[in-house]
């Protein structure tokens, strides 16, 4: 089974490399850019097909390790 975990900063926590994106990204002439927040994308595979305890075990995993729960929020996906 297949997931994904992204993990984005909270809101109100200085992004300083979303900055440095949305810096380059006007220096590059690419128009209509008001902002830029930078995260990471974990795509994990999981061996089983139940879905609630593959959440779980990934839930489990954000928390002790993939994020950082004091600056960065997380999301959990089964895609299949």
């Amino acid at each position: 089974m297949k997931a994904r975990v992204t993990v984005t900063l909270k809101s109100g926590i200085l992004d300083p490399q979303g900055k440095a994106i949305e810096g380059a990204l006007k220096s590059l002439g690419v128009d209509g850019v008001a902002s830029v927040r930078q995260g990471k994308v974990f795509d994990i595979e999981i061996s089983g097909s139940d879905k609630a305890k593959a959440e779980a075990t990934l839930k489990a995993a954000a928390d002790k390790l993939l994020a950082n729960t004091v600056i960065e929020n997380y999301r959990v996906e089964v895609l299949s």
